[in-house]
């Protein structure tokens, strides 16, 4: 498929053609997931851009509600988690790692804490795990959740400049690993 693309773009360009949107965006797929090794391989890219909840949901520390679209203009790895789950408490350093490495004001990696979790839970496992440079955010009746299909904990969600989800990894993966860190960059360029 890669190498049928890369003919596609060469002959357009040869034929001084522009190259589609479309097929743009496909070889752009077709590059990103050639870039999936170990759990990345769970991570599914969309064919099409997916509508997100304009639902609220609580910031931190009683700062007030905010929303999904508060981080549009910049990519944003959306992690859903609770501090019961084993899965969720083990990836969340490495999410805290590939935070450290790659955030920026073009992406950001944003945690939503979705279900019963009490704040003063999930800022003790914060602090215990040195996680100082993540959002503590709560969904705590869960309206972010059920309107973007999370059946289950850890799903994390990749989301576009545009505020549209691009691809879903469901179950915990290794965030601060090579592969990831090389999507995020191949995202970001």
């Amino acid at each position: 498929m890669k190498k049928l693309l890369l003919a596609l773009v060469y002959t357009a360009l040869v034929s001084g053609a522009n190259v589609s949107g479309a097929l743009a965006a496909d070889l752009d797929k077709t590059t990103l997931e050639a870039l999936r090794e170990g759990d990345m391989k769970k991570l599914v890219f969309h064919s099409d851009p997916k509508p997100v909840s304009a639902n609220a949901f609580q910031l931190a520390d009683g700062a007030g509600t905010g929303t999904l679209a508060d981080y549009q203009g910049q990519y944003v790895l959306l992690n859903f988690w609770a501090t019961w789950c084993a899965p969720c408490r083990k990836e969340m350093p490495q999410l805290s790692e590939l935070q450290a490495e790659l955030g920026s004001d073009q992406f950001q990696v944003v945690t939503l804490a979705t279900g019963r979790n009490s704040p003063s839970g999930i800022k003790k496992f914060f602090a215990e795990n040195g996680i100082d440079n993540l959002p503590r955010h709560q969904d705590p009746k869960q309206a972010v959740a059920r309107e973007m299909a999370v059946l289950g904990l850890p799903i994390t969600v990749l989301l576009n400049p545009e505020g549209q989800e691009i691809a879903r990894l469901r179950g915990d993966a290794e965030w601060n690993s090579d592969s990831a860190k090389a999507i995020i960059q191949e995202l970001l360029k």
